[in-house]
């Protein structure tokens, strides 16, 4: 099983490198020089969706109808693997901005296609650049564009998850835009943190009831994060 596990990794890694080579030059051209960040989407989504075949993981995915449509919301999903963020991106919306740590814009390509979707990078461990990603990131929700955040920050070995940092709960309190809980399961079966290996597994992602946010201040932060990761940890298997 191990060898089927790393051919198939093997075949996943060397198809999605040369997706990027092959789509992102012209898909970055597009959405500069003309404004169709759109493609940007079209083509990433297009991306995972072959990475996600090539290794053999599938996603179910309920609870979808709950997500208001006329209003922008901030995904807050637990962090089980390295394919959380890909699948929740394209599952989740079809538009869906990321925040995102800044050390991802080493990526060759990625990091400029990660700017051109309007994904708004982190810098962790420097509070008044973090602020102003914050800042960023509220301006655009307020713009109508939904987020994704994974406030544990990291990949939690184990199945508790790792205590919440603030920052996107900010973000969502100072757009006033509702928090959406989503419980994934299964990265950790896909994917072991350390390890490079991406085996077939079925990930299921549940999608919470929004928590409103219009007319709470930052004060009350703690209580909607509180609210956020019981919604999560209900979700998840015992």
């Amino acid at each position: 099983m191990t060898l089927v596990a790393a051919i198939r990794s093997l075949a996943t890694y060397v198809g999605i490198s040369l997706y990027v080579l092959l789509v992102a030059p012209p898909g970055l051209l597009l959405a500069f020089a003309f404004g169709w960040s759109d493609v940007l989407y079209i083509l990433g989504h297009g991306g995972v969706r072959l990475g996600l075949f090539l290794s053999g993981i599938r996603c179910t995915v309920t609870g979808l109808d709950r997500v208001p449509r006329d209003r922008a919301v901030v995904f807050c999903a637990n962090h089980q693997s390295n394919v959380d963020p890909p699948i929740l991106f394209t599952y989740l919306h079809r538009r869906l901005h990321v925040l995102f740590k800044a050390e991802l814009l080493k990526l060759p390509l990625l990091g400029r296609v990660f700017l051109g979707g309007g994904f708004v990078p982190v810098v962790r461990g420097n509070r008044e650049q973090a602020m102003a990603s914050i800042s960023a990131g509220a301006e655009s929700l307020r713009a109508g564009n939904s987020f994704l955040i994974f406030p544990e920050g990291t990949r939690s070995r184990t199945s508790e998850m790792l205590p919440f940092k603030k920052g996107g709960f900010i973000m969502a309190l100072t757009a006033q835009a509702p928090v959406v809980p989503v419980a994934i399961d299964g990265g950790r079966a896909a994917m072991r943190k350390g390890s490079y290996l991406v085996w077939p597994a079925t990930i299921r992602i549940a999608v919470g009831a929004p928590i409103e946010t219009r007319g709470r201040t930052l004060q009350e932060r703690d209580q909607l994060i509180a609210e956020a990761r019981d919604q999560i940890v209900a979700m998840l298997p015992k």
